[in-house]
């Protein structure tokens, strides 16, 4: 059976390094690292007092993991103002929350190796849970200082409308 309907010359799954991220309608900047998207339901057992001494098991509430963005420190402002939202230090009683807009929707894209868009999901009601300005800094490392945010969601959904593109083929003139 195919995986790929448009490409069935396609065997390999697409790789996860090719990707960005989007909030407000545009993408951020330098994002280098981005968490599963993870759901979990939990199992409610449960019998009936004449069943044998075995329980049945069935859905109950289901909760959707915190997406961890990661990416270097540079001066984009973006991650910073996002957090300050949820929590702004020394903005006077009242001031700390924003609570008109702390909350935003993003869209994580999926590329292909020629760059071409082909998965993407919505992620809904985000907002910052924890914000990590700086890492620990080290005298005698050699790494790129990254900056962390930890985004609570309320559930994503895969959009439908980004469909398997066909994918392009090259011919050489001849030389």
């Amino acid at each position: 059976m195919a995986q790929f309907t448009v490409n069935p010359r396609r065997f390999d799954p697409y790789k996860n390094f090719k990707f960005r991220v989007k909030w407000d309608g545009r993408y951020v900047a330098g994002i280098s690292k981005v968490g599963a998207l993870k759901r979990s339901t939990e199992v409610v057992e449960h019998r009936e007092g004449g069943d044998p001494s075995t329980s049945r098991k069935s859905p109950g509430r289901t909760k959707y993991e915190a997406i961890t963005l990661e990416r270097g420190v540079t001066h984009d402002l973006e991650f910073e103002q996002w957090a300050n939202k949820v929590w702004n230090f020394g903005a006077g009683p009242g001031a700390e929350l924003s609570l008109a807009d702390f909350r935003k929707d993003i869209i994580i894209d999926l590329f292909n190796e020629a760059g071409q868009k082909v998965i993407s999901y919505n992620v809904f009601r985000c907002w910052v849970s924890e914000y990590q300005a700086l890492p620990d800094l080290d005298a005698n490392a050699n790494a790129v200082a990254i900056q962390t945010l930890k985004l609570e969601n309320e559930g994503w959904e895969r959009d439908i409308a980004v469909t398997e593109p066909s994918e392009p083929s090259f011919t050489f003139p001849p030389g």
